[in-house]
């Protein structure tokens, strides 16, 4: 996501906690450091390594999994990207759905796997017909500590690969890994909306389904040279609409099990301008977690306006090990 606009305003400058995220990744995944210590030797992906570090900026192995819906591209890297006019590359048609209308996309409830009688939510940030919409989604909403807009457009490559078609693309992906685990897995949007649904109705979607973990999916648009995934943390709020005191601790344990496991499935690493490079940051203005009430998380997968990142986040491929990544960690903290 693009640190412009809600839930995207730039962190406040801040010394971040060098937490000993290597002895928790460690313990938390076998296999995740190996797989990070791979990348800073080859480069990764067979990019160059070593990227000097940026200043704070804006913001599996292979499965043979496939994309649970009809369209989403195959783990190939095959499809092309967005136009740069903003289009989302579909047919337009949208659902009677009201915007305003909590009614995430959700999967029917699985008999089998590790994970049944759990409920996961997955958040794709932005909705691909934000952009038609700049007045609805430019309105104010409560977030607890304040008030922000909406939603935005979010971000894109420098081809016009947009980020809410990447974020639709991995939420695929992760639907289908784990509805094979046993879980119910509920979408807050799945194109079937013209636009939304806002930061503040996002948390309550998955209040409202009592989920298990919530997970926010969004790619960065940093400034070039800036690379790395990061998961945002809820911070401690107890203001207004907002009390995410008793989902610090799970979420951040969410979010450490995620991280390693996306280290290990893709072979990156943590980002290089955000989090002093643990792959973690903490933050409190965001309503998506402020709102919360369940244990959720934001995941940055990668920037999006470097041109490395870009050609990772733009592979099918990629997505396909991002998404593994991700889900695994879901499993890994569900399964205790």
């Amino acid at each position: 996501m693009s640190y412009t606009g809600p839930d995207f305003d730039p962190p406040p400058s801040r010394r971040f906690r060098r937490g000993p995220l290597t002895v928790a990744l460690a313990a938390l995944v076998p296999g995740a450091l190996l797989g990070w210590a791979v990348y800073a030797t080859v480069g990764g992906s067979g990019d160059d390594e070593g990227d000097a570090s940026a200043s704070a900026g804006t913001s599996a192995s292979a499965s043979s999994l496939q994309p649970s819906s009809p369209g989403t591209p195959s783990p190939g890297g095959s499809d092309e990207p967005d136009g740069s006019d903003g289009s989302d590359g579909s047919d337009g048609k949208k659902s009677s759905t009201s915007p305003g209308a909590t009614s995430p996309s959700a999967s029917a409830p699985l008999g089998t796997g590790p994970l049944r009688g759990k409920v996961v939510v997955i958040d794709p940030g932005h909705n691909p017909g934000n952009f038609r919409h700049t007045a609805e989604i430019n309105r104010q909403v409560d977030v607890g500590t304040h008030s922000k807009e909406c939603d935005t457009t979010g971000t894109s490559t420098d081809d016009g690969f947009s980020e809410a078609k990447f974020t639709l693309d991995v939420a695929h992906r992760m639907r289908a890994f784990l509805e094979g685990q046993g879980a119910t897995v509920k979408l807050t949007q799945d194109d079937d909306r013209p636009f939304g649904p806002c930061v503040d109705e996002r948390a309550r979607i998955g209040n409202e389904a009592e989920a298990d973990a919530v997970v926010s999916i969004h790619a960065d648009g940093s400034g070039t040279g800036n690379r790395g995934f990061h998961v945002i943390l809820p911070g401690s709020v107890d203001s207004g609409a907002a009390d995410t005191r008793a989902i610090v601790g799970p979420s951040r344990e969410l979010g450490e099990r995620i991280a390693g496991n996306f280290v290990r499935a893709t072979g990156n690493g943590p980002s290089n301008y955000v989090g002093g490079g643990t792959g973690l940051v903490t933050r409190k203005d965001l309503g998506g977690l402020n709102l919360s009430t369940v244990p959720k998380v934001f995941v940055e997968c990668g920037n999006m306006r470097d041109s490395k990142d870009a050609a990772l986040l733009t592979s099918g491929a990629w997505r396909q090990k991002a998404a593994q990544g991700i889900s695994e960690g879901i499993v890994s903290f569900l399964r205790g």
